[in-house]
């Protein structure tokens, strides 16, 4: 079917990888990741990319596209991700969509082009230090100039929003409001089954999540944090990745290093259950539950059958 694309959803630690990678396999496709740390290069053991072994000589699409501290938009994915889709599909293979950035999968299906994400990193430094020295309620007084109903919206102490909305209108001339219109499509560009994957109680996803956390340690998480700091690269977003940000304590000698690695854990269940809030406002997730005694093949059985009913 034209634009048609399996994605394969769930928290953390839940089997995205491994549930792809066996369906690629045995459909002959490839993958394309919905995972917004998994795009820097050098950034390997913390973000839990699959490793060459793990891939199992399936093609994996947007993995290691650019270095630590570029700043990298929601509209380059989208612009990236539908250019590998629809190459796959050229070629009469159906894409392969794997990742727990939500945003990325939802944008990429819509295709929305995001227009107003790319951002100037001079012009947000120069609006952040305009309300450090002026205050929130000027900048939001600024704001109110140029699109009142924006900020009718957001209260003059959301800084981020409101310096975010004045970005678009200084680089694009248009209101927030404006360019989502021109921007939103009539209907989502891609026809998308959705297979959600995550263990049925909590705690086994919770107890999932401190095993990966052991494991990166033992695959050389902090070799691999420490490069980056040398070499002076883990900064902007990239330095807030969960299994980073959580040792700078450490390797400032402010820590130790069984305090930071309690703190990655927590942090990883939590953003676990921020992405099952996400998900689950989604109703066309077909879920597939398991338990510590379901063998792996039940998972992708069942993945398989749903599939087949969904005429994929």
């Amino acid at each position: 079917m034209e634009n048609q694309l399996i994605c394969i959803v769930g928290p953390t630690a839940s089997g995205k990888t491994a549930l792809s990678v066996a369906l690629a396999q045995q459909r002959g496709t490839e993958i394309i990741s919905a995972d917004s740390m998994q795009i820097y290069r050098r950034m390997d053991v913390g973000t839990a990319k699959p490793t060459t072994e793990e891939r199992g000589g399936v093609v994996h699409h947007l993995l290691d596209v650019c270095d630590p501290g570029t700043d990298f938009s929601v509209a380059r994915y989208v612009e990236m991700a539908d250019h590998c889709a629809q190459d796959i599909l050229s070629r009469g293979k159906t894409p392969i969509v794997v990742g727990g950035t939500g945003l990325y999968l939802d944008a990429l299906i819509d295709c929305n082009t995001f227009s107003g994400e790319e951002t100037d990193p001079k012009l947000r430094q120069e609006l952040n230090q305009f309300a450090e020295t002026h205050g929130n309620a000027a900048l939001h007084a600024r704001l109110q100039a140029v699109d009142p109903v924006a900020a009718a919206r957001l209260h003059p102490n959301n800084r981020k929003r409101v310096v975010r909305a004045l970005e678009v209108y200084l680089q694009t001339g248009s209101t927030l409001d404006e360019l989502n219109a021109r921007n939103r499509r009539r209907a989502p560009k891609y026809r998308a089954v959705k297979l959600g994957v995550c263990p049925r109680e909590r705690e086994t996803l919770y107890r999932r999540i401190d095993q990966r956390v052991d494991q990166m340690l033992s695959q050389g998480l902090l070799d691999e944090i420490g490069a980056l700091l040398n070499d002076g690269v883990l900064t902007g977003t990239a330095a807030q990745a969960i299994g980073y940000k959580e040792y700078f304590p450490y390797f400032a000698g402010q820590a130790t290093l069984e305090s930071c690695t309690e703190l990655l854990k927590q942090h990883s269940r939590n953003y676990a259950k921020r992405q099952l809030t996400w998900l689950r406002r989604d109703g066309s997730i077909h879920w597939i539950s398991y338990d510590g005694q379901t063998p792996f093949d039940e998972v992708i059985r069942r993945s398989t059958e749903i599939l087949t009913e969904e005429g994929v």
